[in-house]
């Protein structure tokens, strides 16, 4: 499962949304693996944020669009000559989504279709994956997981957003790009966590907010249960299917990313494993049916992507919460991000 240097040395890869969170790590571990990444996105949306932190531009040709410009965003695309394709760029957030519901869709459905649209008749890409959500599916609040063919829906506009970037997606790939010889992909990848993210209405780096200014957590949702992950197991599965289609296209849909669907865990659960990681902070437990509605149980069917692509978590919770709050602990001690994610990048892959 781990990214092979041998494919992605010398690649021309466009990635979108490598200001955000996992798109900054993304850009890090292709610059390690040694392609040649351009990137597209809004300038960063927190302050901190870990593109600065960790000096993300030095390797990448990055070139600040918006995605909801077609025009501006098809010349970049252009101009890239990109080889694969990483869709990251979204707003990523159910409760901005509330806030900015046509933000959301013009982002995250126009956004995507804006991208698509601009590698009909590019004649080097081949590879095309584009990141929607775990919370893609039509939640019915039923105790099994979502597999990939289990229908779309969403009552919130993120979600709602994501899964109608889903059929934008199928329907480019089986109207133009698939006949072009572009392998496309949709990945669906549960809620991350890691280093460096400073988003708000994030469970751990609220955590981390409060904790760090002595103050009290206040958790909304305790029994929200959720499949958690660390950052890296999501991205390099992007890398691992980006690999897979090159060689077989044939491969192309929609593919589930997270833990094994028993390990998915309440979010009482993740803030007591980061409390003992990170012990200075105090947390109060909310009323779950304040704020706007959120699924209370969402896992995932990963089957799918273990069997296909051999893809299986490295890190359980654990240790990939255990990792995020070591992350936090040590930038806020002095230590540089782009050599802790360095760090978290070579322990991933070491792991047998």
């Amino acid at each position: 499962m781990r990214p092979d240097p041998d494919f992605w040395r010398g690649k021309r890869v466009l990635l979108t949304g490598h200001t955000g969170f996992k798109g900054a790590w993304l850009a890090l571990w292709l610059q390690r693996l040694g392609a040649q990444v351009t990137g597209v996105a809004l300038p960063p949306a927190t302050e901190p944020n870990l593109f600065t932190l960790a000096q993300v531009e030095q390797g990448v040709e990055t070139h600040f669009c918006d995605i909801r410009n077609a025009q501006a965003l098809a010349l970049r695309v252009r101009a890239a000559r990109p080889e694969v394709v990483l869709h990251l760029a979204a707003q990523a957030l159910v409760r901005p989504g509330y806030a900015a519901p046509l933000d959301t869709f013009a982002t995250n459905v126009m956004g995507t279709a804006h991208l698509l649209d601009a590698l009909r008749g590019l004649p080097e890409v081949r590879v095309a994956v584009v990141v929607t959500t775990d919370k893609v599916y039509r939640n019915r609040e039923w105790a099994y997981p979502y597999r990939e063919d289990d229908p779309l829906g969403g009552h919130d506009p993120y979600s709602a957003s994501k899964a109608a970037a889903e059929l934008v997606t199928a329907s480019y790939r089986d109207a133009f790009l698939a006949a072009q010889g572009v392998a496309v992909v949709t990945a669906r990848a549960g809620n991350v966590i890691g280093g460096g993210d400073w988003a708000q209405d994030r469970l751990l780096p609220d955590a981390v907010r409060a904790w760090g200014a002595g103050e009290t957590l206040h958790i909304r949702r305790p029994q929200a249960t959720r499949p958690w992950q660390h950052v890296l197991e999501p991205l390099a599965a992007y890398l691992r299917l980006a690999q897979r289609l090159w060689e077989q296209p044939g491969l192309a849909g929609a593919y589930n990313f997270g833990p094994l669907p028993h390990e998915a865990a309440t979010v009482k659960h993740v803030i007591e494993l980061a409390s003992s990681a990170y012990p200075q902070g105090a947390t109060s437990y909310q009323n779950e049916s304040e704020g706007p509605h959120e699924a209370g149980w969402l896992a995932l069917e990963t089957a799918h992507a273990r069997q296909v692509l051999g893809v299986t978590p490295h890190w359980a919770l654990n240790t990939a919460v255990a990792r995020t709050m070591n992350w936090y602990r040590q930038q806020r001690g002095g230590a540089d991000a782009r050599a802790l994610c360095l760090a978290d990048i070579d322990a991933w892959e070491a792991r047998p």
